[in-house]
């Protein structure tokens, strides 16, 4: 197996797995420049918790390598074009672009960052069971797997588009408001039901492939932060929440979702899409309770992570009325299990 000292000193180790980007996200959430492609300087700075001086300085010392990955210094009317394709508003006469493998070039250059060394922990762990797994030909597309991607496509349609529909008519509906609000009832009875129909054949699969849970947790772990937070909402709707709305962006405030419980309770939402070794940490929750109490004013709050959580962590989540789903309970709720939180 490669060890992290041989990563570090040999760049046809690191080049020989540059393609494995998705191992950034797996550590932490990489944010990207509006073209979707590329960081700055600051932004990788940022990502490996580092100063700027940091990053600077191995851009010097291994510039041939990091170009060789996609690394550029835009300047004149190359720069100007870029600005204009991307959207950019800055006066700068220079830009250092990475895209994401440059950025996974610096992991495995980078020595004082834990950042980093987790991302080349991760990324070793990989390429180890890339190398030791054996290689088995797919197995053909059978109707219980067909059946399960049509249900959930169903369950995402009715939860995101004819549910929130009802509720908007509702809201302007005088008349017929009684009519309204039991057809809304029985699309989220049949959504309910499609979901529990998803996660059966999700179950019956499992014994194929040797996976308890259907390998509920691996699934969740290659998502993006994105998609992992409208997985999240989809287990919400399943439980019987309403108004469930994924906030994304810069502007969330710190919150991921919002909704309401079944009984009209206000939900707010932090989800975290962590590699497992990782943990949640105290500061975390203290962040989350003052976005969730404060500026929210919830009366029920879910910290959902795709790792463990701290001890100290867990003492503040449980002292403060936060509900702190780890990753053994998310395995749990995602196969299924209601929260008793929702209830």
């Amino acid at each position: 197996m490669i060890n992290e000292t041989a990563l570090l000193e040999s760049p046809t180790l690191r080049g020989s797995v540059l393609d494995r980007t998705d191992v950034l996200d797996r550590v932490k959430a990489l944010s990207l420049l509006p073209d979707g492609m590329h960081v700055t300087t600051a932004m990788v700075a940022s990502y490996f918790d580092v100063g700027l001086e940091a990053i600077k300085s191995l851009v010097k010392d291994h510039r041939t390598e990091l170009e060789a990955s996609g690394y550029r210094l835009l300047s004149g009317a190359e720069l100007r074009s870029f600005k204009n394709l991307s959207g950019i508003q800055s006066r700068t006469r220079s830009l250092a672009l990475f895209p994401r493998r440059a950025v996974l070039n610096i992991a495995m250059l980078l020595r004082d960052s834990e950042v980093a060394r987790q991302v080349r922990v991760y990324l070793l762990d990989m390429e180890y069971l890339a190398r030791t797994q054996p290689v088995e030909n797919p197995a053909p597309a059978d109707t219980a797997s067909l059946d399960a991607h049509i249900d959930r496509r169903i369950t995402r349609i009715l939860g995101r588009t004819v549910v929130p529909l009802f509720n908007a008519l509702i809201e302007t509906s005088g008349e017929h408001r009684r009519e309204l609000t039991a057809l809304r009832a029985g699309v989220q009875r049949i959504e309910k039901r499609l979901h529990q129909h998803h996660t059966r054949l999700q179950r019956l699969e499992a014994p194929r492939e040797g996976r308890p849970l259907a390998g509920v947790m691996a699934v969740m772990d290659a998502m993006n932060g994105r998609e992992f937070e409208e997985h999240v909402a989809d287990l919400l709707r399943r439980d019987g929440c309403t108004n469930v709305v994924v906030q994304g962006g810069g502007r969330d405030r710190g919150i991921d979702i919002t909704a309401l419980t079944a009984d009209g309770r206000r939900i707010v939402v932090q989800c975290k899409r962590f590699a497992p070794h990782l943990s949640i940490t105290s500061p975390e929750i203290q962040k989350f309770l003052g976005a969730a109490k404060v500026l929210h004013d919830s009366e029920v709050a879910l910290f959902v992570a795709t790792c463990p959580f701290t001890r100290d962590a867990l003492n503040i989540a449980t002292e403060s009325g936060i509900t702190a789903v780890h990753r053994r309970l998310l395995e749990e709720w995602s196969a299924g299990a209601a929260l008793t939180v929702l209830g």
